[in-house]
């Protein structure tokens, strides 16, 4: 009768159970789709368009808030431009920084929501700070660009899950529930996070400093995204249940 087999015997049959291995660059495809959409504008403005061009792209595609004040008349682009002021950007180092905190915020909120949600949530955070941002100028005549204002959407969402994120599907997605807003405030590291945030925005766009870019910094439009992911994260996440008082039939 043989004996049991030692544990490097039986890693030599292949009997020890296979490790997963995590990809380095794995993106979920939605956020794939939005980088490139944004690299392929940015390269079109820089490389491909003429002046001329690259000022009817900018005047009909980014968002400026005096054409919404009434005076300038009716265009179709109207309804379009605050949804693509968000795939434009002003510089290299605008479109770097947007796309890499977007893969960093965006990703594992796409793999808990799913691509038509995050799609959706994306849309809406963007059309939240265009929102503020036109509340507060509204004859402003500067136009506004870039994806910062959605990003910091995801940047309230991963708040509201206590940036808890799960790797054990091979794919890292924000886990547990969307945590009450009083308990995301008493975490110590969420509030230290949305601290910095705050003191970061109001400082880079009051004092105008922002390094590597040219434009005026809208911390005004990062904070109606950031708010509009915060407290409308649950209107988007598919997991949430209403409370069992919220359920209850009425009469």
């Amino acid at each position: 009768m043989s004996e049991p087999g030692s544990p490097p015997e039986m890693e030599q049959a292949g009997l020890e159970p296979e490790r997963r291995r995590e990809p380095v660059f794995n993106l979920p495809p939605v956020v794939l789709a939005i980088i490139g959409i944004c690299a392929a504008v940015f390269l079109l403005q820089q490389y491909v368009l003429n002046d001329t061009q690259q000022m009817t792209l900018l005047y009909d595609g980014a968002f400026i808030p005096v054409l919404y004040t009434g005076q300038y008349g009716f265009d179709w682009f109207l309804f379009t431009r605050p949804f693509t002021y968000a795939f434009m950007h002003g510089g290299f180092a605008h479109i770097a920084i947007n796309m890499v905190w977007l893969a960093a915020f965006g990703s594992p909120l796409a793999n808990r929501l799913g691509a038509l949600r995050f799609a959706v949530f994306f849309a809406v955070t963007g059309l939240a700070s265009v929102g503020l941002f036109w509340a507060m100028h509204p004859y402003g005549e500067a136009p506004l660009v870039g994806a910062s204002g959605a990003i910091s959407g995801m940047m309230g969402a991963a708040a509201r899950f206590g940036f808890h994120t799960d790797r054990s599907a091979g794919k890292a997605a924000f886990a547990g529930p969307v945590l009450p807003v009083s308990i995301v405030l008493r975490s110590r590291g969420v509030v230290i996070f949305l601290a910095m945030w705050m003191i970061i925005n109001l400082a880079t766009g009051l004092l105008g400093f922002a390094p590597g870019t040219d434009g005026q910094i809208a911390w005004e439009a990062h904070i109606g995204g950031f708010i509009a992911g915060f407290f409308g994260l649950r209107w988007f996440d598919r997991g949430w249940q209403a409370p069992e008082w919220e359920s209850l039939d009425r009469t």
